[in-house]
């Protein structure tokens, strides 16, 4: 494998590969101080960065037992990390140089554009084998590129599979947005995103004598037993985690918690409904303008009544003249009786309090117009909401998010030209304008009701500050904020929950959260992620039985292979409508019915022309897929 970058999101990704994958990475970074003439600068695997990934893996490469408790096979290739490369620029000497030719996928998540498209094109001509993965922030120009690719892979090699040799773009704001949703909601970022649903890895307390265990879609793993201290369990307990289970081992698991997999779905409050058109008829006008109106309209008609009564003649006749009294198209009744001239005189009286009626009228039916697709203000009785500040990037997306959930929201925003400011006016969700740091602008947001606060700013201490005041302000208010560094979102962490340890404080760095989305696509469109469980992880790939004599012709109860795979669903769409990406975000989700199946009877027989979901650990991987694992114990890190 093979990362080129100059960020923190490249060296988390190296670190996921190498770590949870248990894959050699070769890591690519920009120089500033090198000019392109000058030769490579090439630091070998005792460089700073992966030292770092070999004290996090708790040994040196090849020497000892890894943290799940295994030793590594003598007869297994070297597992160390790679060389880390220094270079001005991903040119053609670069990328042969990081091992394109013979890699088996590529990561390109370079801040630039133009330098991952560059780069993208070279090495598609270098190696069509390639497994391409490219962040790019522009979607359209994503999926332009991805197709344009994956034609050349196909010309270039027409009998090479081009789900093995894919191109997937993706945008760290995608990524991680679905997670930080969670937030909202579960308070976890062990989220995996299939089909369009977010799946979470819930952890359940031991259950007592008699009580039913709560299963969710499926057990997949028994904790380490925990007599004395919960917390205890990350000392060094994971060696008893029982990964995958079968029925009967959980039904004999007295006194230890269950991880269940579980949706995460939203029960609070639902959003208002969006109004995307414009304002009701009844909204209008004002109230008092109203009245003002139907005070008029009732003085018109006891003129008209009182014309009739002096006048005689027919009433249709007395509103007539009545009208053209009020409107001032009458002549002077100069020779007309003095009860006429009088009616007259009140008339004209009123039709000069009508005109200015009339014209206000028009002022607020205009003005309602203008404000029916503006920003709505926070309705008055809201409550159980979500505070989201930023409506950036990744704000953007969040929003989006949550409004599929479901999830009443109120957005604070300092400029009015950010990016998501039209997605909330098209969506008809509430937002403020104003400086976060400013008193006054989480109250307007009604933060006292609020259910959290999402502090999804590109600024670590704008987040932070509105964090700490909405501390101040509500004490019990879950917050969730952005910080771009893992590091210092780790200290964050543990400072908030140090000082209020009743209230759920959680510090969420992107690259920690995008890093797993970008590693599954390094190992192929059909891995959908990854969930730790203590030590431990499991893997949820998408596998079409077809050419896999442990799946095909079986039973589901057949195919199950305590502590190694697990099938958990199965894809009743018809294969030519099939998504080629499970793990994508899911566009026509409204037009689209669900694909998966995921109340699997046991006896259902597994078909050739069948794709299912599999949660498996490493090792169960690569014996189910008929490939060798580089690193034997399963380590999350």
């Amino acid at each position: 494998m093979v990362v080129c970058g100059d960020d923190a999101l490249a060296r988390r990704l190296a670190e996921e590969i190498r770590e949870v994958y248990g894959q050699r990475v070769t890591l690519v970074v920009p120089s500033a101080g090198q000019r392109r003439d000058e030769p490579l600068s090439v630091r070998s695997r005792a460089s700073s960065f992966f030292g770092r990934v070999t004290a996090a893996m708790g040994r040196a490469a090849g020497n000892g037992p890894g943290p799940g408790g295994t030793p590594d096979d003598p007869d297994e290739p070297d597992s160390g990390p790679g060389p880390l490369i220094e270079a001005a620029e991903l040119t053609d000497d670069v990328l042969v140089a990081a091992g394109v030719e013979q890699a088996e996928a590529l990561a390109l998540v370079n801040d630039d554009d133009e330098t991952n498209i560059r780069a993208a094109l070279t090495a598609r001509r270098l190696n069509p084998h390639l497994r391409l993965v490219i962040r790019l922030y522009n979607r359209k120009l994503g999926q332009h590129l991805a197709e344009l690719l994956d034609q050349a892979c196909a010309l270039a090699s027409p009998g090479i599979d081009t789900a093995d040799a894919s191109t997937t773009v993706l945008s760290d704001a995608d990524t991680a947005a679905p997670a930080l949703a969670a937030t909202a909601i579960a308070a976890t970022t062990k989220v995996v995103q299939v089909d369009g649903l977010l799946l979470r890895a819930a952890e359940r307390a031991p259950t007592r004598s008699g009580q039913r265990a709560d299963r969710g879609l499926c057990t997949l793993a028994l904790l380490s037993p925990t007599d004395v201290d919960p917390r205890g369990r990350a000392d060094g307990a994971g060696a008893e985690t029982e990964l995958l289970p079968d029925d009967a081992a959980v039904a004999a698991a007295g006194g230890r918690g269950t991880v269940v997999l579980e949706e995460v779905a939203y029960h609070g409050p639902e959003a208002a409904p969006q109004r995307v058109r414009g304002a009701p008829l009844g909204q209008l006008f004002s109230r008092r303008l109203r009245w003002t109106v139907a005070g008029l309209a009732v003085c018109g008609l006891a003129l008209a009544v009182a014309t009739w009564i002096t006048q005689g003649g027919s009433p249709l006749h007395a509103t007539y003249v009545t009208l053209l009294d009020l409107f001032a198209m009458g002549d002077p009744a100069e020779d007309e009786p003095r009860s006429r001239r009088i009616l007259q005189l009140l008339t004209g009286f009123a039709g000069l309090l009508l005109l200015p009626v009339l014209l206000a009228a028009a002022l607020e039916a205009f003005g309602t117009f203008r404000t029916a697709s503006a920003l709505r203000r926070p309705p008055r009785r809201i409550s159980g909401h979500v505070v989201l500040l930023g409506l950036g990037k990744i704000g953007t997306r969040v929003l989006a998010r949550l409004c599929e959930l479901g999830i009443p929201v109120v957005c604070v925003e300092e400029d009015p030209e950010a990016r998501g400011v039209d997605l909330a006016r098209r969506l008809r969700v509430p937002v403020v304008l104003g400086d976060v740091t400013q008193e006054g602008v989480l109250e307007a947001a009604k933060i006292k009701r609020a259910h959290a606060l999402l502090a999804l700013t590109s600024v670590d201490t704008t987040n932070l500050e509105a964090a700490l005041y909405a501390r101040s302000v509500k004490a019990d208010v879950k917050v969730s904020l952005r910080l771009y560094d893992d590091e210092f979102a780790t200290v964050v962490y543990r400072t908030l929950r140090a000082a209020h340890p009743n209230s759920q404080t959680l510090s969420r760095s992107c690259t920690h959260l995008a890093a797993p989305a970008f590693a599954s696509a390094m190992m192929g469109r059909q891995n959908l992620g990854s969930l730790p469980v203590e030590r431990q992880v499991l893997l949820f790939v998408a596998v079409n039985v077809a050419g896999h004599p442990l799946l095909e012709g079986r039973t589901v109860e057949e195919s199950f292979s305590p502590g190694r795979w697990r099938v958990i669903a199965l894809d009743a769409a018809d294969p030519a409508e099939r998504r080629p990406d499970l793990a994508a975000p899911q566009a026509d989700a409204e037009e689209r019915p669900p694909g998966l199946v995921w109340d699997l009877h046991p006896g259902y027989m597994l078909r050739s022309e069948d794709r299912v979901v599999v949660a498996a650990t490493r090792r169960g991987l690569a014996e189910l897929l008929g490939r060798r694992v580089v690193v034997e114990a399963d380590a999350a890190g």
